[in-house]
């Protein structure tokens, strides 16, 4: 994490003003006219941006920087000229165009030119004004509009990165929108450096927390009046935590809200505050006007910080604004690395794993701590079969006495079902699995028709309307996992993901990991996933190094800050969500179908092109400054068309805890990025951190059947990955699936190699251990086949003929069998010949096992003895 303190101003140099003439001191949508500021020389301009020129050295998420010599705040000033032959929107008519202009990153409101009427070359000459923070990624989206009565039609959208300008000069760019009709919009630019004052930033490199401010608004009645009034106030503060809140003012009632309303903003990025008023008769007191309105506008930049000014009065009533700096440190951790609990999960798991490991092996002398290796256990989705396998799987780890082996469990789907159950125990890794396993018997023979009796319904309306009241977002999936409580538990489960910390806490089992996909509306989940892990400790996204406490997933944050705590959801909310079977849109069918989505992906995505400029003065191209695009929009019927094939029936929606984030000016440099960097709006930091209130998130198994990205983190260092496949149909598709993500991510990963004959007749267990990278775990992968099992009770012990039968599991039809992942009820055969093949194919490939743990650990000993002995 770093903690970066720059340089701002809250007005705008003197000279500029003196220079832009009407220029005002809130410098976000303001409409005046050009006096351009005098372009430095170009000498000086190239040794202005010299020393300038990276406000940040290259990422790291461990070293913390503070660039005090070069000013982070700059002023842009965006002069929008003209446009040549713009084509016409409307078949009877020319166009009427305007252009907007969108900067989230220094302003929440967009500005706009006027509107110039029947003309195809329109001529602006209109300057607006950005007070920009170059630690953040400002680009600037530049959308040409026809106005209609009904309807404005968007023509063009430019996105213009401004690390494209150099400080100092002021440069001239013509954007050409289409080559074959000389269709260009003019645009000049100027960036200067503003004057010196601190803004308090937090960064790890990819995300950006920003200082926050804190308004209080009050309403006072002055005095009592004979007819009973109410009198109603909405105030809004675009791109703060509450947008708008309402006051109501009644002196004859009692019983009424809080006479005041307080916003966070961000600080720096020209807030405004809008009062509306309850009546037209009102003596409006402001800076800048003192009519008679119904409503004002008030740049919140104007205030003195802690102090109390009155904005707004009459004969009834006055308002009154008191701003002041939020210090409210970050409620979140911005890092990549893991988190304190979890290395000190670490350093205790170790001492279990060493013996384990000594006693297994039959070592002759006990592993120094950096022999240990890291061994993780990954599941695969499935349902009840997935459910029924893992805990086979678990009981013959159990027989061998390897479970104290491993340091991680990952899970998704179905095999959460297990998790939730085993860590309800607070040391289940030393007691006897039979007891687990012999109520998970029960609970998957039980009937699930009497999970919708008239009990059941009563008390799941109960549950979700209490869910209602403590302020979660309601879904489907928590109906869902309410009926999934039912199903697998004979009472209500109290437990939460935070209560699995006493399961850990003494590093006496591994570590649960449970994995989520994140996606959006609008997308396919080939085209945007991004993957959130949940651990007792934390939840967070692998990708941006955003980390909150479990016990504050679900909770309202804004900028990092924790601002409403909301009760803690019940694991079996949890468990609906990680479960989720009902958010398959149509392109996702044709991805898992194995079905090309190109056809779809032309009449889905967003039309981005690359487009240059005339510019002669364009500089060297940077790895973090992003080319000029242009975006095109679709039609009415394709986007009816998107709508269509994109929707999803249901998704589960959390309170997003990335909400007000910006991203940092050079994201796309930073490593621990790209390594997940595998969306369509990864280029796009405008949409990519939009302030969506939700998360939307759902089963992973709907992009990958697979629980293993929390374990490739670079940080965790795991040295051996036992891969247990539970999915059905094809059990080589998720392997191959993920080795082709992970090749295309760059990501260390051992080579699946399975000969044809492999493919056509499956063997219990491969080793694989080929890959380019000496930082790619090894990889055990168990598919869920029934090869000895048919012939053989236990490893070495043959079935007699009467037996044979108890061998025959069709554990790889996804339609017909038994086991079909739609099936929720088992008969006790069929659960008990899962379990035991399951666990049989853990037995029979001791050796295997051994065999890995021999290769890691001489790996540890290996890399050991080169650091004492560095070319030896």
């Amino acid at each position: 994490m770093r903690v970066i303190t720059t340089q701002t101003s809250q007005d705008i140099p003197t000279e500029m003003e003196k220079q832009s003439g009407s220029f005002k001191k809130s410098c976000s949508g303001l409409n005046v006219s050009r006096v351009g500021p005098k372009p430095a020389r170009k000498e000086e301009a190239a040794r202005v941006f010299s020393a300038a020129e990276d406000p940040l050295l290259p990422c790291s998420t461990q070293t913390s920087i503070c660039q005090a010599q070069v000013p982070a705040f700059c002023l842009l000033s965006v002069r929008i000229i003209r446009m040549r032959n713009v084509r016409k929107a409307d078949l009877l008519s020319q166009n009427d165009c305007y252009v907007s202009l969108r900067l989230p990153t220094a302003s929440f409101t967009d500005v706009r030119t006027k509107t110039i009427s029947n003309c195809s070359n329109p001529v602006w000459n209109e300057t607006f004004y950005f007070r920009i923070q170059n630690v953040v990624k400002n680009v600037l989206e530049l959308k040409v509009c026809d106005e209609d009565t009904f309807r404005d039609d968007q023509l063009y959208t430019v996105l213009f990165d401004i690390a494209n300008l150099q400080p100092g000069e002021t440069v001239c760019r013509n954007f050409e929108l289409n080559e074959q009709k000389d269709e260009l919009l003019e645009v000049e630019f100027t960036l200067e450096y503003m004057p010196d004052m601190p803004e308090c930033l937090t960064t790890n490199g990819v995300l950006v927390s920003r200082e926050l401010s804190c308004l209080k608004v009050e309403v006072a009645g002055r005095q009592k009046r004979k007819t009973h009034r109410k009198r109603s106030f909405t105030f809004n503060v675009a791109g703060s935590d509450e947008e708008s809140q309402e006051i109501l003012l009644d002196s004859h009632s009692r019983h009424l809200p809080p006479n005041f309303a307080v916003f966070h903003y961000v600080k720096h990025c020209n807030p405004e505050l809008e009062v509306i008023l309850p009546k037209k008769r009102s003596s409006i007191c402001s800076p800048s006007d003192k009519g008679i309105k119904d409503s004002l506008i008030l740049p919140l930049n104007q205030l003195p910080m802690e102090g109390r000014v009155g904005i707004a009065n009459d004969k009834a009533y006055e308002i009154f604004a008191t701003t002041g700096n939020c210090q409210k440190d970050l409620d979140m951790r911005l890092g990549f690395g893991i988190c304190p609990e979890e290395q000190e999960f670490i350093c205790k798991r170790k001492r279990y794993v060493a013996a384990a490991l000594k006693q297994v092996l039959h070592l002759e002398e006990d592993l120094q701590e950096d022999e240990i290796p890291v061994v993780a256990a990954m599941t695969t989705a499935g349902g009840i079969r997935s459910m029924t396998a893992f805990y086979g799987s678990l009981l013959g780890l159990q027989k061998l006495n390897l479970l104290d082996c491993f340091s991680y469990i990952t899970g998704l789907s179905g095999t959460t079902w297990t998790m939730i159950k085993l860590y309800e125990d607070a040391r289940w890794s030393q007691n006897d699995l039979e007891g687990l396993i012999s109520d998970a018997r029960r609970q998957v023979m039980k009937n699930k028709l009497s999970c919708f009796s008239l009990e059941h319904l009563k008390y799941y309306e109960k549950e979700i309307w209490q869910r209602h009241l403590e302020g979660h977002k309601l879904s489907f999936t928590d109906f869902w996992g309410l009926v999934l409580e039912s199903m697998l538990h004979d009472e209500p489960d109290p437990n939460k993901l935070s209560d699995q910390r006493k399961a850990v806490n003494l590093g006496q089992n591994p570590l649960p990991i449970y994995l989520a996909l994140h996606v959006r509306e609008k997308y396919s989940t080939l085209d945007f996933k991004e993957w959130v892990e949940f651990t007792p400790y934390e939840v967070g996204f692998l990708k941006y190094g955003a980390f909150i406490n479990a016990e504050d997933f679900g909770s309202e944050f804004f900028m990092g800050r924790l601002m409403k705590k909301i009760p803690e959801s019940r694991l079996c909310f949890l468990q609906g969500m990680w479960s989720n079977i009902f958010s398959l849109n149509m392109l996702d069918a044709l991805y898992l179908a194995d079905c090309s989505e190109d056809f779809w992906h032309r009449w889905t995505r967003d039309r981005m092109v690359d487009i240059e400029d005339d510019n002669p003065y364009t500089l060297p191209k940077r790895p973090y400054v992003e080319s000029t695009r242009l975006f095109i929009p679709s039609g009415t019927l394709t986007d009816l068309l998107r709508d269509v094939v994109t929707l999803r029936p249901v998704v589960s929606q959390y309170h997003n805890f990335m909400r007000g984030l910006q991203m940092n000016n050079k994201y796309l440099e930073n490593a621990r990025f790209c390594i997940w960097k595998d969306t369509v709006l990864d280029s796009s930091p405008n949409q990519l951190r939009d302030t969506a209130e939700y998360l939307e998130l759902l089963d992973t198994a709907f992009f990958i059947n697979t629980s293993c990205p929390p374990l490739l983190r670079p940080e965790r260092k795991v040295d051996v990955i036992l891969h247990l496949n539970y999915s059905g149909g094809s059990q080589t598709l998720p392997l191959d699936l993920s080795e082709k993500y992970y090749e295309e991510q760059g990501i260390p990963f051992p080579k699946a190699v399975l000969t044809k004959e492999d493919r056509e007749h499956l063997k219990e267990c491969y080793l694989f251990d080929q890959a380019e990278s000496p930082r790619a775990p090894i990889l055990l992968y168990f598919p869920l086949v029934c090869d000895t099992f048919q012939k053989y009770k236990a490893p070495g012990v043959e079935r007699s003929p009467s037996e044979m039968e108890a061998g025959q599991a069709d554990v790889n039809s996804t339609i017909f069998s038994p086991y079909a992942t739609g099936m929720l009820q088992y008969s006790e055969e069929n659960f008990n010949k899962l379990l035991n093949l399951t666990s049989y194919n853990i037995l029979n490939n001791e050796h295997l096992i051994h065999r890995a743990l021999h290769i890691a650990i001489e790996r540890k000993k290996q890399k050991k003895r080169e650091c004492l002995f560095p070319g030896s």
